[in-house]
């Protein structure tokens, strides 16, 4: 590989990467419009796994703005990212491919006791597809694979003797 090419993979890299945390943070963040912005003109995501739903980003984005108004923190982490980049003709393609674990940790509205720990923690792996187009790499894949999940019981105060 040529110094040029391989300075293109790493931007490349950097790139979809960015697109990986931009996805964690408008989630995060509750920012749909930033989260509709991330997806290809065709992107789709499946939530099923999650008790969720499948569609484009339109119906993904609605769906979790209702669905994420249950958790009022919320920090999406994704780690141990595999990224592959499709081959075309030998060089670098147009296509990538991300493997990734997660952990969510979450707290449920409606607890008044001004406690920020989080009473509900789910974890799994995403598939990622990203394609280039003409303003950048955009998702055009999102599947959730849920592998597990936590919810604390409330603490339940001993019985007065």
């Amino acid at each position: 590989m040529t110094q040029r090419v391989e300075l293109a993979a790493v931007m490349d890299r950097l790139a979809v990467d960015g697109v990986v945390t931009e996805y964690a943070v408008a989630v995060d963040d509750g920012d749909w419009e930033a989260y509709r912005r991330l997806f290809a003109p065709d992107g789709r995501a499946d939530y099923r796994s999650a008790g969720g739903i499948e569609g484009d980003a339109v119906q993904i984005a609605g769906w979790l703005s209702q669905t994420m108004e249950l958790f009022p923190m919320r920090q999406h982490l994704i780690v141990n990212r595999q990224v592959t980049f499709g081959l075309l003709e030998q060089d670098t393609g147009d296509t990538a491919r991300v493997r990734a674990d997660y952990v969510n940790p979450m707290r449920f509205s409606g607890h008044g006791d001004g406690s920020t720990e989080p009473d509900f923690v789910c974890g799994g792996r995403y598939d990622f597809g990203l394609l280039r187009t003409h303003t950048g790499w955009r998702l055009r894949e999102v599947v959730v694979h849920e592998k597990w999940r936590r919810a604390t019981q409330p603490r339940q105060e001993p019985a007065a003797r």
